[in-house]
């Protein structure tokens, strides 16, 4: 091989040379804890292109699968002839981390006296990103947030794929594995990781069970259920609600720091979406409201003070780059919207300004908004005839083909035929909405039009959509500040009504249609 590129940075080329220091030579730091010597396991790369060139696997790469491989342990062998290595650190650059909120009840501050001083840490633990900020927890005050991809990735895209791995690998890899790259993170914050004495997680059932060493297989089997939702139905305990100390976990915070789990909905609707509900209030108006926090696991709530009903949406990691031939999540290089003229010239916009390495969420829904306009694609997610893919950056190599279309359309199907039977379940139509909040981070960049041209957002007036970012990270937030919002929110939990959409009799006809690019019309939530 001739040239090597980390994290799209060239880097020197040395037979010999472990991958980890050809990162070290151009300032790349790649995440370790027990420097180089194979143990931590969490030094990954994806090794994009260029495989050959590179040692065979190691018995400490043996959980791996796919193209992960450990930086420490993979060696350059051909460093002759022609070829290239491309590979990626499972920290590729900065994450974009939304901190808007928008038509939110007040914060409280924390009511809780246990803790006098310190700062406290605010998680929202997702399948593809982990955000988290850090607060003064005397003030109140935001000190700061950061963002990271979840290294989790390498034992699949997916919650399933994810309990699966957990299931059939021994000594907990995706738990260590994550620890250590929030342990690094923590490092970075701008305070003493010692003088952190409080951490909240919300997260979706598999993620926050992971997190704190649980086991996961009876969320992965029917009725899909935590540990923790058969100990409360067995009256073994009266929230599921986790809590633990940090040296516990091995998190490089105070030792006696409380890390507390949000409480579950039911099944697969997780703390995260306790979050949101805390986070928008829907539980305390007399209007019916809708939170859809789209992800890969899509959680849909909808409800006032006398009912909530919740369900969530096998979506897939589609709209957040994973699946797609060049999807990425939001990071830098990652195209962020995209525009198509009536002769066919795209314009596009990138996050960070550099050159486009992919699309992220965003971007897809514009691209798929785009086709559909121009007539370029039809409702069913043809190109055309004798068109394969479509291009949009021919420099860069970024197109987008119908198996990218095919993957984005069963993404979208799963998340409208959620909507409806949530809908349908509740007894309303559209008009009764009184506000459609959309959570989420990819949720916060997407262009409404776009989104209510494809068919992935009701056709709402503008005025009851309401973008209100990462609800699931104010929720956290709030828990964090207030011992009564964790009071209250273990209490609401145990009202929510759990909707098992699989089993619903409309969910295949509704999914089916859902796949099709064309707008929700009123006329289908009743």
């Amino acid at each position: 091989m001739s040239r090597l590129f980390v994290d799209h940075r060239e880097a020197p080329v040395s037979a010999g040379a472990s991958l980890f220091d050809c990162a070290e030579a151009i300032g790349i730091q790649v995440p370790t804890s027990c420097v180089k010597q194979g143990k931590c396991r969490e030094c990954l790369l994806e090794v994009e292109e260029g495989g050959d060139y590179l040692s065979g696997r190691t018995p400490e790469e043996a959980h791996l699968g796919g193209n992960f491989r450990l930086a420490c342990r993979t060696r350059i062998i051909d460093a002759g002839g022609e070829g290239t290595v491309r590979c990626h650190t499972m920290r590729r650059g900065s994450m974009r981390v939304v901190d808007e909120a928008t038509d939110l009840p007040d914060v409280e501050l924390r009511l809780d006296s246990r803790v006098a001083r310190g700062y406290g840490i605010a998680l929202d633990l997702g399948t593809t990103t982990v955000a988290m900020r850090l607060y003064n927890l005397e003030t109140g005050a935001l000190v700061a947030s950061q963002s990271f991809e979840n290294p989790q990735r390498f034992g699949g895209s997916d919650i399933m794929a994810r309990i699966q791995y957990d299931t059939h690998h021994k000594g907990r890899l995706l738990q260590r594995t994550l620890l250590g790259y929030l342990g690094h993170a923590i490092e970075r914050f701008p305070v003493p990781p010692e003088s952190i004495v409080e951490m909240t997680v919300a997260a979706n059932t598999t993620m926050r069970d992971l997190f704190f060493g649980l086991d996961v297989h009876s969320i992965g089997q029917k009725p899909y259920r935590s540990s923790t939702e058969h100990d409360l139905k067995a009256g073994k305990r009266g929230t599921t609600a986790l809590a633990t100390e940090a040296k516990r976990l091995r998190l490089p915070i105070h030792p006696e720091a409380r890390v507390y789990g949000l409480p579950l909905l039911g099944s697969h609707v997780g703390a995260d979406a306790a979050a949101c509900l805390l986070a928008t209030g829907i539980a305390e108006r007399e209007g019916v409201s809708v939170v859809m926090d789209i992800g890969t696991n899509t959680e849909l709530l909808v409800g006032n003070r006398d009912r909530i009903v919740a369900a969530s949406c096998p979506a897939g990691p589609a709209f957040e780059g994973g699946g797609v031939l060049c999807g990425m999540p939001g990071l830098d290089g990652a195209i962020e919207h995209i525009a198509i003229a009536d002769d066919g010239r795209v314009s596009f916009q990138v996050i960070g300004g550099k050159d486009p390495e992919g699309i992220c969420g965003s971007g897809l829904v514009d691209l798929l908004s785009e086709l559909l306009r121009t007539e370029r694609m039809n409702a069913q997610g043809r190109l055309g005839e004798g068109v394969d893919r479509f291009v949009v950056d021919p420099v860069n190599k970024i197109y987008f083909t119908e198996m990218d279309i095919n993957e984005l359309a069963q993404a979208k199907g799963a998340n409208v035929s959620g909507l409806r039977i949530v809908a349908d379940v509740f007894g309303i139509r559209l008009d009764d909405i009184e506000r459609f909040y959309l959570a989420g981070g990819f949720a916060r960049h997407i262009d409404p039009d776009a989104g209510r041209r494809i068919g992935l957002l009701p056709p709402l007036p503008e005025e009851k959509l309401v973008r209100v970012g990462n609800a699931a990270l104010e929720g956290a937030a709030r828990v964090l500040l207030s011992e009564t919002h964790r009071q209250e929110l273990e209490e609401l939990a145990l009202r929510v009504e759990h909707i098992e959409l699989e089993t619903h009799e409309t969910f295949f006809d509704f999914f089916v249609e859902g796949c099709q690019f064309v707008p929700i019309g009123a006329e289908v939530l009743h």
